[in-house]
């Protein structure tokens, strides 16, 4: 029995974690599958079981995805529709064809609290079976396809990203990119000013020089007081003598050239600036 890899596509074996239980409802499983027949796929809490991530063992009630408007339904389990499927998001596992790993994180975001998305995701990339940089392709991808339901999913990352501290995945690839392209060296998370009684920090600054860089987060919805706010602290950085590039989500993922051509561009044209 084998398992398409999410990113090398290589073959991966193994029961982890599996008892006999397990055993005889993969063999339901694939019974169930096989009786519905075309294009059906596990998915949700099921392909998080084939897949062992940790907090998931496989039982019914089996969740399943198929081709929206193909009419399946199946008594005692989940059957879930989606407009479509590329090859990227499919798999095999122990001879049952399931989302990708990745895919299924998704699913599993939309249907699973919090902390249960947290633990499959964690051990989804330390068993090899995606990465950071391979789930954030794919959630900019089907966000610019118009899938709905990804902001769960980024919500676990951001919670993640909270509670371990340091660098965001947002700010660790763009000074990746940074880095690759030989620009200098910037700081990050650096306080550059005050607005009322707050501090302004900055997510990147380019010492000796007044580029600073914005990373609008994941999400980047605001609200109004949000907006005034984000405003006012442009303004201030501005009349500061700051030049403030600002970049999305989509743009780091997607557009990752573009980014760095306008950052060597603003860093070309910048006036040094010396210590007082």
């Amino acid at each position: 029995m084998t398992v398409g890899n999410d990113i090398t596509g290589q073959p991966v074996t193994g029961f982890r974690g599996w008892d006999l239980s397990s055993l005889r409802h993969l063999c339901d499983l694939q019974a169930l599958l096989g009786g519905i027949g075309g294009e059906v796929f596990a998915t949700g809490p099921t392909g998080a079981a084939l897949f062992s991530f940790d907090g998931y063992v496989l039982r019914p009630p089996f969740h399943l995805l198929v081709p929206r408007g193909r009419n399946v339904t199946r008594v005692g389990h989940y059957v879930h529709t989606t407009r479509e499927l590329p090859l990227i998001d499919r798999a095999v596992r122990h001879d049952v064809r399931t989302t990708s790993a990745t895919r299924t994180l998704m699913v599993l975001a939309e249907l699973e609290p919090a902390d249960r998305v947290t633990a499959a995701y964690d051990s989804a990339i330390r068993d090899g079976f995606t990465s950071e940089d391979f789930v954030h392709a794919r959630i900019a991808a089907l966000r610019r396809r118009g899938r709905g339901g990804l902001l769960p999913l980024l919500e676990v990352i951001e919670g993640i990203e909270i509670t371990r501290g340091g660098h965001s995945w947002l700010e660790r690839r763009f000074l990746e990119l940074v880095a690759a392209s030989g620009l200098p060296r910037p700081s990050t998370q650096v306080v550059l000013g005050r607005r009322g009684d707050r501090i302004i920090r900055v997510d990147v600054h380019f010492p000796g020089t007044p580029v600073v860089v914005e990373l609008l987060g994941y999400r980047h919805h605001r609200t109004k007081s949000q907006t005034t706010i984000d405003a006012q602290r442009l303004n201030r950085l501005q009349l500061a003598g700051h030049l403030v590039l600002q970049f999305s989500y989509s743009e780091v993922v997607e557009e990752p050239g573009e980014v760095i051509a306008v950052v060597r561009s603003a860093l070309d044209r910048a006036e040094p600036v010396t210590a007082a």
